[in-house]
């Protein structure tokens, strides 16, 4: 395959080394490189099999309209542009493009959001999450503890469930849902060791969506990687 990253930062600069370990052609761009999704033209995206977004939710938005205007595929790993997820669903339609987007693309953390819809079933708990991620990470709470409330809110609609953000350092990421009662308290967590597990999943992601056509969150799809 070959495969665009947009975005060098410390995840998209992994995903290109991952995406060459797995024997893929691979260019990548930063932000100035492709400012307002200017390298995103027919002749450029020619030959393309799947372009991978770790970017900032602008830039996003701007991508994906791009890529998908061409009938382009696209893996979305950047958060914070799902306001427009409606209308970015509707142009990969009409245009026979492919869009993959998701909060997280870790498999340990898909697992964690089937595990926090069966806890959330339990009766007499309050929930609540905590994320830790690097002092560098933009948005606050992060895309996965965001999904995770939702996840537990599904289950148990007009639940509160507070969200706690931290930044720290050069964390890799960490999620904890915990559930509370008079009785007790269980918890389940996801501590990152390395961001290796993003990056190979967004990798893999690619790998699955780059002939396909139509719109999937990762959560949808990741049982068929």
């Amino acid at each position: 395959m070959n495969i665009l990253v947009l975005g060098k930062g410390k995840t998209g600069s992994l995903v290109a080394e991952i995406a060459r370990e797995r024997g893929h052609g691979v260019r990548a761009l930063d932000i100035h490189e492709n400012e307002h999704a200017s390298a995103l033209t027919a002749p450029n995206l020619a030959g393309l099999d799947a372009v991978i977004d770790f970017t900032a939710p602008e830039a996003a938005v701007e991508n994906i309209r791009a890529v998908l205007a061409l009938g382009g595929r696209i893996v979305v790993g950047t958060t914070g542009w799902y306001g427009q997820l409606a209308d970015m669903k509707a142009l990969a339609h009409k245009r026979g493009g492919a869009l993959l987007y998701g909060t997280n693309f870790s498999i340990g953390v898909q697992k964690l959001f089937r595990l926090t819809a069966e806890l959330a079933r339990l009766e007499g708990y309050q929930f609540s999450i905590s994320e830790t991620h690097h002092t560098s990470k933009l948005d606050a709470p992060s895309g996965t503890a965001l999904t995770l409330k939702e996840i537990i809110q599904h289950v148990r609609p007009g639940a509160e469930v507070p969200v706690t953000s931290h930044r720290i350092g050069d964390a890799k990421g960490e999620h904890i849902v915990t559930a509370t009662s008079e009785h007790d308290v269980l918890e389940l967590r996801h501590d990152a060791n390395s961001r290796r597990g993003f990056a190979l999943g967004a990798v893999r992601a690619a790998e699955w969506v780059h002939n396909k056509q139509g719109a999937w969150e990762f959560r949808e799809i990741f049982d068929q990687l």
